[in-house]
């Protein structure tokens, strides 16, 4: 047990030690991992690691799903919402054709079936790389909207179009009418199964008596059994958990306790990062077994056929984003969208961030060795090997070079969105000012006798008076004094901790509350 136990303890210490790396150098860290991880499988002497892909669709999907599902703006992705739709099936659709055409005409033996099948495995961009990338560059925020939308549907699409080809694949045939109503089906109850499901959940929440952990640890058992339970009738498990988790998080305000969601946002954070450095770096260790399977296929066919179905890959998406601006430009004569100008701008950072992970993997690891009949699966391997090619040069290449193309590109804010900092000072302002009007209406007697309400009242002006420029120097030294007070009180507790007759329970308590001051401090001013 402790022999299959330590070679993931020593994943998770180097995946730390990688992103720390990433951070240093200013590059996205799902790259450094994969690279991390490649450079790692070269070494001699190290055990070959090899992914199960149920691993993948079961223990990592659904999670890292939910989370992203959770923390989408419902407000954005609606706003969005054709936009998303299009380019997480039309365009994925699109590009599976287009794999399809392109990898029958240039490898040996592939049918169109078989193209189809790695059409569907590379089509659907993974979003972790890009907006990693886009945290730490100033872009418009319709930007990011729409690339976390469609990374939380375009999974379903290219899955749904790999289950259809698997089957065109092992019977050799393929209806297309039935193929367009199960592909109808499939979605429509994988979305009803998910809000089924989140139902469940929101009246266990609301209605048990559940307390802060309880509640962590539902929130953690939904995406599996929204997953599974789509899965099991063969509906879309991907859809499932983004219907629920997006139904759950817009509802969370009712069923969950002010502890609940800030305990259950740090669970949820630690959790999200772990099961993402790990799928990373396991697609960078999955390179040996991929190449000892290539078989006949030579190594150096093999990264040709990947290089050029990648740049195939690359060009469609682009061409695809740029004509979805043209034909919003055209559809907006008819009907309203939000935006009828969108230009050439967007389009090009949003097409350029289609960086491809670990789905695409996982789903050609899910390829069967043997058809039914005991043939063995044609082209298995080389699907293999293209996919994992497309994948490290998606990451490696676009990844490094997106901050370099939204800079060129020079996009300015259509929506006019004031930075950050500016919208949280406006926002503060209002909700201060908002805050004093009730305390002055609705009691104003019991503050002028209540010194307790009176300090909650001198707070309230305190906030408005740090939201006008002229103030800045006195925010400053309010940082730099609460910060170095709340050090000597820390140390404070530390030493009176000390003595024999103070109760260490208590003073737990007060470092956690002390804690809990300087994180809003650091949050309020972005330090």
């Amino acid at each position: 047990m402790i022999e299959i136990v330590i070679p993931y303890i020593a994943i998770i210490i180097v995946i730390l030690f990688l992103v720390m790396l990433a951070q240093k150098l200013k590059i996205a860290y799902p790259i450094v991992l994969v690279v991390g991880g490649l450079a790692i499988s070269l070494l001699p002497g190290l055990p070959v690691i090899s992914i199960n892909p149920e691993l993948i669709f079961i223990i990592f999907l659904p999670p890292l799903l939910y989370e992203a599902a959770w923390y989408t703006s419902w407000k954005d992705f609606w706003r969005w919402r054709r936009v998303i739709t299009s380019f997480a099936f039309l365009i994925v659709l699109l590009t599976s054709l287009v794999i399809a055409l392109v990898s029958q005409m240039i490898i040996p033996g592939f049918t169109l079936a078989l193209g189809l099948l790695l059409g569907g495995i590379v089509s659907p961009p993974d979003a972790v790389s890009a907006t990693s990338i886009l945290k730490t560059i100033k872009v418009p925020k319709r930007i990011t909207a729409i690339l976390e939308g469609e990374s939380l549907l375009n999974d379903a699409s290219s899955l749904i179009v790999f289950r259809f080809a698997i089957i065109a694949v092992s019977t050799g045939s393929f209806v297309f009418h039935e193929a367009a109503l199960s592909f109808v089906i499939v979605v429509l109850m994988g979305v009803l199964i998910g809000i089924a499901v989140g139902l469940v959940y929101f009246a266990v929440h609301k209605w048990m008596p559940t307390d802060p952990n309880i509640d962590i640890i539902l929130t953690l058992t939904a995406p599996y059994v929204m997953y599974i339970a789509a899965e099991h009738f063969h509906f879309s498990g991907v859809l499932a958990v983004v219907s629920g988790g997006l139904f759950l998080s817009s509802k969370s305000h009712l069923f969950l306790s002010h502890s609940s969601r800030l305990r259950g946002a740090n669970v949820w954070s630690a959790f999200g990062f772990v099961l993402n450095g790990l799928v990373f770096m396991l697609i960078g260790l999955e390179l040996p077994v991929i190449v000892n399977q290539l078989g006949n296929v030579s190594l150096g066919a093999a990264i040709g056929y990947g290089v050029l179905i990648t740049l195939v890959l690359i060009v469609t998406r682009i061409l695809s984003t740029l004509g979805a601006s043209v034909f919003t430009v055209f559809i907006s004569r008819y009907i309203t969208t939000a935006d009828n100008r969108p230009g050439w701008k967007g389009p090009v950072i949003i097409g350029w961030a289609g960086m491809r992970g670990v789905v695409s993997l996982a789903a050609a690891l899910s390829i069967p060795a043997y058809m039914g009949n005991g043939v063995p699966f044609p082209q298995r391997n080389l699907i293999l090997f293209i996919t994992f090619t497309v994948i490290l040069l998606t990451l490696v290449v676009q990844g490094i070079s997106l901050p370099y193309v939204i800079k060129w590109v020079n996009m300015s804010d259509p929506d006019n969105h004031l930075p950050e900092s500016e919208e949280d000072s406006r926002i503060r302002k209002m909700l201060a000012e908002h805050s004093m009007q009730y305390l002055d209406a609705n009691h104003s007697e019991r503050v002028k006798v209540s010194p307790g309400l009176q300090q909650i009242r001198a707070r309230l002006e305190n906030d408005l008076a740090f939201e006008h420029p002229q103030y800045d120097h006195q925010a400053k030294d309010y940082q730099d004094v609460y910060l170095q007070l709340l050090i000597k009180q820390r140390l404070f507790l530390t030493a009176l901790n000390k003595e024999q007759d103070t109760d260490e329970d208590v003073i737990r308590k007060l470092q956690g509350l002390i804690d809990l001051e300087e994180e809003k401090l650091r949050v309020r001013f972005d330090l």
